[in-house]
């Protein structure tokens, strides 16, 4: 009950978000389907003319349903950019399979009777179709619709991962912070849309049987009439921002500072991790979120915005580890201990730039330093049923790469052996899988721990003042004391959390920092 409560409180909230982004949705799912009819069936119309091409087209389009949705956007965003038309070209090709598998299936099922009895009043090939093949396969056709349009309410929530919007805002949001409510938020009314379409859509299949050409004219404006909604005007601001689902929903992202510089006139669209740096490279967005020691900050030439307000805490590295593997495997604490200050932020950041803007492997990345600081070793061979120490990470480059340097480090100081699960989401799912002994030990941030994970009152956060010792200790004890993890010394590095403008435009508007950023957005 208290997570249905919770459920109706945030819809009530976000009322005005989830109707726009409900619009969103339906208006992609509209989109995508036109064209999928336009293209779809004409093409299976001249398969059951060219039977010889249906295997190889059927096929071709078979394949194309395989591919995995985020990995079809993003083989499409290098050529297309981020917006609704990767989005709506992604859900079109996932249309194709079904109408064009049905409209082939549809003609080809009339009756042979009659088509010789229509050929023998001397109908033509374009009568023949028009009068007698169309008006019978019609509701074979439909059913070919109706199969895509749930197929494409679902797909159609990936597209807030390029910035399209649609429901899957709340869904990648809540996937990012491990917040069920707003999982949930986006899911049921995602569902409902998928219901209604099929809904509706099965109910014009039933009428077609009798007003054959009065649906097919229907839903040939129907369509087009859904397909406007994506186009309703939506908020304006003087600039464009684009930001990761968990920066917009965690205390220290997007809210922390909407509140302490009034960025109240700033539209935001929600974008893949891995996507907001190049929208800010290819001018798609202006404004976005990030880490100040990513490489890729000096590979665009970004400026970052100084928090003159320090709504930031201070964000060091550190190890975070379960008790029980220390106690069971003491030796780790020495080797973990190994990395403790020889990171700094300029060196962190050069490795981020070799990963994320040279493309070197993480791996190679991280075992080149340890080689550099005299700290690799050979792995050691290992013996059968030897214990393994599972390490995680989260979803970007300077995770994989630390999570890739104490894997060296245990393969060459100790007798165990190492499994990494890197790419694991976002803080939440880190912090639940080392809670619950899916992995053992994962780098994070002490203001994120702060933060995100004990969420103190405001006064205990003022009473620390950014001091990075004071909050190093208070996380280390709170996190003691209430789940029984240890931070271990950190790694040297603050990884803080930044707002970012190409250095171009921060230059020519004269913004450096983010109250400049918020003067400019109110004058």
């Amino acid at each position: 009950m208290n997570t249905l409560h919770e459920l109706l409180a945030f819809w009530q909230l976000q009322a005005g978000k989830l109707g726009q982004q409900t619009v969103q949705h339906i208006g992609l799912t509209a989109a995508s389907l036109l064209l999928g009819v336009a293209v779809g069936v004409p093409l299976g119309l001249l398969l059951t003319r060219r039977p010889r091409w249906a295997p190889w087209v059927l096929g071709a389009a078979g394949i194309l349903q395989t591919i995995p949705s985020i990995a079809l956007l993003g083989f499409l965003i290098p050529a297309m950019g981020i917006g609704p038309v990767p989005a709506i070209f992604a859900l079109f090709l996932y249309a194709l399979l079904p109408i064009v598998r049905n409209t082939v299936t549809g003609i080809r099922g009339v009756d042979a009777g009659v088509v010789e009895a229509a050929r023998g009043l001397g109908f033509t090939d374009g009568q023949l179709l028009r009068r007698v093949e169309l008006p019978l396969a019609l509701p074979v056709l439909l059913a070919g619709i109706r199969t895509a349009a749930v197929i494409n309410v679902g797909v159609a929530t990936l597209a807030a991962y390029v910035a399209a919007g649609g429901l899957g805002e709340f869904i990648f949001g809540g996937i990012a912070l491990n917040n069920p409510v707003m999982i949930l938020a986006g899911a049921i009314p995602a569902a409902a849309l998928a219901l209604v379409f099929d809904a509706a859509l099965g109910g014009v299949q039933r009428w077609a049987g009798e007003k054959r050409r009065t649906v097919g004219i229907g839903v040939l404006v129907a369509l087009p009439l859904l397909a406007t909604l994506y186009l309703l005007p939506r908020a304006t601001g003087r600039l464009q921002a684009g930001f990761s689902p968990e920066f917009v929903g965690r205390a220290d992202g997007l809210p922390g500072l909407t509140a302490a510089y009034g960025l109240r006139r700033l539209p935001s669209v929600v974008l893949a991790p891995a996507l907001v740096y190049e929208a800010a490279r290819n001018a798609n967005v202006d404004l976005i979120d990030g880490y100040s020691t990513d490489g890729r900050i000096k590979a665009y030439d970004l400026q970052v915005l100084h928090d003159d307000r320090h709504v930031f805490p201070p964000y060091y590295a550190a190890p975070v580890v379960r008790a029980g593997l220390l106690t069971e495997h003491p030796e780790l604490r020495a080797v973990f201990g190994k990395l403790a200050g020889q990171l700094s932020d300029s060196v962190m950041t050069e490795l981020n730039y070799r990963v994320d803007y040279l493309h070197e492997e993480p791996r190679a990345v991280a075992l080149a330093f340890l080689r550099r600081q005299g700290l690799w070793r050979a792995p050691r061979p290992l013996a059968p049923g030897t214990a393994t120490v599972k390490l995680g990470s989260k979803i970007f480059a300077e995770q994989y790469i630390l999570a890739e340097m104490y894997a060296g480090l245990i393969r060459g100081y100790t007798n165990l052996d190492v499994e990494t699960k890197t790419g694991l989401g976002g803080t939440t799912i880190c912090f639940e899988a080392l809670r619950s002994g899916a992995i053992d030990m994962y780098p994070e941030y002490t203001g994120t721990g702060l933060l995100v994970l004990l969420q103190p009152t405001p006064a205990v956060v003022d009473s620390l003042g950014g001091d990075a010792g004071g909050v190093l200790r208070y996380v280390r004890a709170g996190f003691q004391r209430r789940y029984g993890l240890e931070w271990l010394a950190p790694l040297g590095f603050n990884n803080t959390y930044a707002l970012l403008m190409r250095r171009q435009q921060a230059t020519q508007l004269g913004i450096a920092s983010i109250s400049d950023l918020g003067t400019y957005l109110r004058q």
